[in-house]
């Protein structure tokens, strides 16, 4: 698979910065370079209940993802996860991964990304809001088999 070039969005990162996405919000809580010289962003994530992300991956970063409140439902590669407060994952560089919050409250999660910071670096496979997504091969079938599942069981609280 070919992917575009990717540029770094670490100058356009500001802490403070929102959105508002289908599934919930995100809010930049931190952008700079570590010890290292790697770059990282930190976002504050907020997955409103019942709701999913796209299932995704990505070429030039990697994240660990961090329960602040309520419960998660993670997708990573070909296994689906369960994380309370407190609780962390790594998300590592290509794989295939995604949140949702199956529960009645919001979930608030802790992204750090660690680096080539860009919203550019986004390879979407499955989208529960129409966006557009890639081919999906053999290597992420497993993946895609449990963010259906996922979708399959908030679809059927509605």
């Amino acid at each position: 698979m070919q992917t575009a070039q990717v540029k770094s969005d670490l100058d356009s990162y500001k802490v403070g910065d929102n959105d508002q996405r289908p599934w919930g919000k995100y809010v930049v809580t931190a952008v700079g370079k570590d010890e290292s010289g790697e770059e990282y962003c930190e976002k504050d994530i907020t997955v409103n209940p019942d709701q999913i992300l796209s299932l995704q991956s990505h070429n030039h970063r990697r994240e660990i993802w961090t329960v602040i409140q309520g419960t998660l439902t993670v997708v990573v590669d070909d296994k689906r996860l369960t994380l309370k407060e407190g609780e962390s994952v790594n998300i590592p560089l290509q794989a295939i991964h995604c949140m949702a919050n199956l529960e009645q409250d919001p979930c608030v999660v802790h992204e750090r990304q660690m680096g080539l910071c860009s919203e550019e670096d986004i390879i979407r496979y499955v989208d529960a809001y129409g966006r557009a997504g890639t081919l999906i091969d053999s290597r992420i079938q497993a993946s895609v088999d449990l963010f259906n599942a996922t979708l399959d069981e908030i679809k059927a609280k509605a």
